[in-house]
């Protein structure tokens, strides 16, 4: 996708100097960059390596002194990780699907296909979906009876999405992620060995022969506009009302939201979190990867938790946590300076014990 100078200026919003008709054809880390690449230096400290490669051009940071590198033209960005989003964007040809709806799609007549879609291989669209104008569906994807999808989607290779999910506009999919499987949902006959532990935290009067039932999921799921899913994500659909993701969500691969879960607006949930069944979760919340969250609580707006945090109660808005179970994180972080002076500190007692007896007899001894 070769583009100018001026072009990528312009899709970044940033001011540019010099040759601004330069053809660029990628981009590069400093030192590895080709002469038709333009060279990723945002920071002074990638600066040395722009004399190790090729490039002609660069992105720099405001105030830079370009020529003193040796360019022809550079482009100046004051939030680097911001122009990252842009220059990708730019230079992102997407997946290779073709025009039009291939042959071998399974797509039932009562289906309602948007203008200019394109739908891949091995696609199955089933009775009473509904998608959008623009729709781009890669191979083997499964959309199932009666969802509803917006304008603009993204669905890559083997996803799957089930009954009656509706989904808003600009929907991104990545490979393999199922939407709408039912919940993990069961009870037994008579009170389990699970709710006697809720009751006691940990005491059991007896254990006892249980056998499960299914509780069926006849909810379905419902996602906001501009979420993304990742790969290998799973969303479950609820048992009576619907599995909710708002707006602007993002989750990552491998991420599990279970049964009844209302997902807030412009929350990231990050590599393998997984939220129990019935969990609310505010706007804005950031989860890093492994956190885990229990089911039948409430996480508030502009919660921020580290990674690995197990969350297992009610989490106030904008409490930054860290920890199993979860604690707030300078909280987390002096706990764990206190067990690291723990060895130093058992040490100091011993000595201190042992002066103490050591006067102690001499004391005896007068």
């Amino acid at each position: 996708m070769a583009q100018t100078v001026e072009t990528i200026a312009k899709a970044l919003n940033a001011r540019a100097e010099g040759d601004l008709q330069l053809p660029i054809e990628g981009a590069s880390e400093p030192s590895a960059a080709g002469e038709r690449q333009i060279a990723l230096a945002m920071d002074p400290k990638y600066a040395p390596g722009i004399a190790q490669g090729k490039a002609r051009a660069a992105i720099l940071w405001e105030g830079a002194d370009w020529q003193s590198y040796g360019l022809s033209a550079a482009i100046f960005v004051a939030r680097p990780r911001l122009a990252m989003a842009g220059l990708s964007k730019a230079f992102d040809p997407g997946p290779e699907i073709a025009p039009g709806i291939h042959p071998t799609a399974v797509i039932d007549p009562t289906a309602e296909i948007g203008a200019d879609p394109a739908i891949g291989p091995f696609v199955v669209i089933g009775r009473g979906v509904r998608i959008g104008a623009n729709a781009r569906i890669a191979a083997h994807v499964m959309i199932s009876e009666g969802a509803k999808i917006g304008a603009d989607a993204l669905i890559l290779q083997g996803a799957k999405i089930g009954a009656r999910v509706v989904i808003g506009d600009r929907f991104i999919c990545q490979p393999g992620a199922v939407i709408g499987a039912d919940g993990f949902s069961f009870v037994t006959p008579e009170k389990s060995g699970i709710e006697e532990i809720r009751e006691t935290l940990g005491h059991r009067d007896e254990i006892r022969q249980q056998s499960w039932t299914r509780i069926h999921s006849l909810g379905t799921v419902e996602i906001g506009d501009d979420v993304e899913i990742g790969a290998n994500a799973c969303i479950d659909r609820g048992t009576v009302r619907a599995t909710a993701i708002g707006r602007g969500t993002k989750l990552d691969n491998l991420v599990h939201v279970g049964h009844n879960v209302q997902v807030g607006e412009d929350c990231l949930l990050c590599g393998q979190v997984g939220i129990a069944g019935s969990t609310r979760i505010g706007n804005r919340v950031v989860l890093g990867g492994q956190c885990g969250v229990s089911d039948n609580i409430f996480v508030g707006d502009d919660v921020i938790a580290g990674g690995a945090t197990k969350i297992m109660s009610n989490a106030p808005a904008g409490r930054v946590l860290l920890g199993y179970p979860a604690i707030k994180m300078d909280t987390h972080v002096e706990a764990w300076k206190n067990i690291r002076r723990l060895s130093r500190l058992f040490a100091q007692v011993s000595e201190l014990r042992e002066t103490v007896t050591k006067l102690a007899q001499k004391g005896s001894a007068e």
